[in-house]
């Protein structure tokens, strides 16, 4: 069982990581594109590379008889991971990325060790919580030293913790669909159900959206499409695959890997700052890391 653990391990940790290019890429499409579109379109994409993926793998494979009430968890899971996408880039966009980032990721694990244990009755261990506290702390520290202020109002602060909220709840409703099907069609199925949410919102919210769309350009659709294919699609189809080795509540932890990929990209990239509280939060992510994984591998 233990060594079960370190494929999901993995697979969760190059998740975040893929996760972590997504502040660098909004930055790189421009300020004009709306973060609600930018959050659908996401879902849109994704989805459309889950059919792809579903069709080209999947074809002669023998399809399960649907399992009863699954399709309530599929609807949940969909309406979670919408609500993460829109309400994640809108606030990031008031908070700014560092610290719109630390607590939209950072209580996500909150969230999921609380629901874990409501849902399942399987309290994260000692080490998980330490772990994930150091992580969080970590994660403050990169953005109090890197231009983070107070938030901009109550709503960007409730767009962060929906988003953290949201997070956790797809995660725990994912984890159990990935029992009843492949990680490519579990994916189909959410990412399916999140853009028929997302689309329609985006556009009830910001109607003048499409207009800014056909203006974005090649480079704003480039930056969409790495969105939607890579940093959505294959990163979350390794975090379904990683779901079947780990613990919902370890995955949420782990992609904690996020904020610090945001970060060492902000520096190489955007030319940010390395100041000493991102190295102390650096290290304090990593040991966090290593925290939950002992956690992870002891349980």
């Amino acid at each position: 069982m233990k060594t079960a653990s370190w494929p999901g391990i993995v697979l969760a940790l190059s998740a975040a990581v893929l996760w972590g290019t997504t502040g660098t890429s909004q930055h790189f499409a421009g300020g004009h594109l709306s973060p609600y579109w930018i959050g659908a379109l996401r879902l849109v994409i994704a989805a459309a590379f889950f059919a792809l993926l579903v069709a080209g793998t999947e074809r002669n494979r023998a399809v399960r008889p649907p399992v009863p009430g699954l399709w309530r968890r599929q609807l949940l899971a969909g309406a979670a991971i919408a609500v993460y996408n829109l309400a994640f880039f809108a606030g990031v966009r008031m908070a700014g990325v560092a610290v719109g980032t630390t607590i939209a990721i950072g209580s996500g694990p909150l969230f999921a060790g609380a629901l874990q244990a409501l849902v399942t009755g399987r309290v994260p261990v000692g080490l998980w919580w330490l772990g994930t506290a150091l992580a969080i702390a970590g994660g403050a520290a990169i953005a109090s030293g890197n231009g983070g202020a107070a938030m901009s109002g109550a709503l960007g602060l409730l767009l962060c913790l929906s988003a953290g909220f949201s997070y956790a709840v797809y995660t725990l409703t994912a984890k159990s669909l990935s029992a009843h099907a492949s990680p490519a069609r579990a994916s189909l199925w959410v990412f399916g159900t999140a853009a028929l949410i997302a689309l329609p919102a985006a556009w009830l919210i910001v109607p003048s959206g499409v207009a800014d769309l056909l203006a974005a350009g090649p480079r704003g659709w480039a930056v969409v499409a790495w969105l939607g294919v890579v940093a959505t699609g294959v990163s979350y189809l390794l975090f379904s695959t990683a779901l079947r080795f780990i613990s919902a509540a370890t995955g949420v932890a782990l992609a904690l890997g996020e904020p610090l990929t945001a970060f060492t990209l902000a520096v190489l990239l955007l030319g940010e700052p390395l100041r000493a509280s991102g190295l102390a939060g650096i290290a304090l992510i990593l040991a966090g890391l290593a925290l939950v994984v002992m956690g992870e591998r002891r349980a």
